[in-house]
């Protein structure tokens, strides 16, 4: 994007962008530490993604503000228009995994203290390591301006689909082996929901930041290798 003749405008601009990559860095974050919170387990840890939720609901705010005042004040146009709405979008994109990373943080207790199986939490650990990967790559893939790679990584999101799959039947296996397993698993089904949805919600940052950049869409309708076939709410 080229520079303006009105400095602020950039200046404006930057730091639209400035708060978006402040929420992505959040996001994995959050994200990152209610896994671990989740496995450990860790309470503590658990209670301080919930409280960082309020951090990224208020960065949301902020942008929104900005990026009105913005379009009030400017009037942009063509890619600048563009980058300023795409940004709102992506915001509400990234506020919502903060949601969805606390949502798994406030089942830390419900699960309780009980070891995990080894291999379930190397799964679960597995999945949440591709939900980062795809939540850091969408921001360098932009701030590269590389179009081909937000749909190379938007393809990528059929690998958390798949992981998913997996968990879901190892889920369903341990509570078929015990029935004491039931409760805890339950949650755990949720948890590995809720990492299911942040890679969608990192699909949909892919396509407004293609947007941004091309000024195209993306084809709305993209193969899901959720082979589960059981609706599971977040929350």
């Amino acid at each position: 994007m080229g520079a303006h003749t009105v400095t602020a405008f950039d200046e404006d601009l930057q730091e639209i962008e400035g708060l978006v990559r402040d929420m992505v860095s959040l996001a994995r974050s959050m994200v990152d530490e209610a896994t671990q919170s989740l496995i450990v387990p860790d309470s503590a840890l658990a209670q301080r993604v919930v409280s960082e939720d309020a951090v990224m609901d208020s960065l949301q705010r902020r942008l929104d503000d900005r990026a009105i005042t913005l379009i009030g004040k400017r009037q942009p146009m063509a890619q600048d228009l563009r980058a300023i709405v795409g940004a709102i979008r992506m915001a509400g994109d990234l506020e919502r995994i903060g949601d969805l990373a606390k949502n798994i943080a406030k089942r830390v207790d419900a699960v309780g203290q009980s070891t995990m199986p080894r291999e379930l939490a190397r799964s679960i650990e597995d999945m949440a390591e591709l939900v980062l990967e795809q939540v850091q790559g969408v921001i360098e893939e932009y701030s590269a301006r590389s179009p081909e790679g937000l749909v190379r990584l938007r393809d990528e999101d059929e690998l958390i689909d798949v992981r998913y799959t997996s968990v879901f039947r190892e889920l369903l296996t341990y509570m078929m082996e015990d029935a004491r397993n039931i409760t805890a698993c339950t949650h755990l089904l949720f948890c590995a929901k809720n990492l299911e949805r942040i890679g969608d919600h990192v699909t949909n940052i892919a396509e407004n930041a293609y947007y941004v950049l091309t000024g195209e869409q993306l084809p709305v309708h993209r193969p899901k290798q959720d082979e589960t076939g059981v609706p599971v709410p977040a929350a």
